[in-house]
């Protein structure tokens, strides 16, 4: 059982910066791929970032590339959303999520952080 906690969003204006943090319990981590979604007020749920196990690959949505990171320290059982520039369409609720290495989808989900970008 792994139990994620988010933290780090608030309130922005256009253009600025957030970092958002979960973190994890257990002691298997590192053996997580960790993804972040988002969900905007009336609209699905999305994907928007996620990073593999060892922390060597991520992936992207195309709406935040180039605007956002995604990392992990492995060793502090966190993985971390850095967001630049940020937009007013990027106003969501975000969670971070955790697959298992092998598995096909993410078991684990964590209560979800609101991020707000007033323009």
């Amino acid at each position: 059982q792994v139990q994620l906690v988010e933290s780090g969003g608030g309130l922005v204006q256009a253009g600025g910066s957030l970092r958002l943090s979960c973190a994890a319990s257990g002691r298997t981590f590192s053996s997580y791929t960790m993804g972040w979604f988002r969900r905007a007020p009336g609209k699905e749920r999305e994907f928007v970032a996620r990073i593999m196990a060892s922390g060597g690959i991520t992936y992207y949505a195309d709406s935040v590339k180039g605007r956002f990171t995604i990392s992990r320290d492995n060793a502090k059982n966190t993985v971390y959303l850095q967001m630049n520039s940020l937009k007013p369409e990027d106003t969501a609720v975000y969670f971070c999520a955790g697959r298992y290495i092998g598995g096909n989808s993410y078991a684990y989900w964590g209560q979800g952080t609101q991020v707000t970008v007033s323009s």
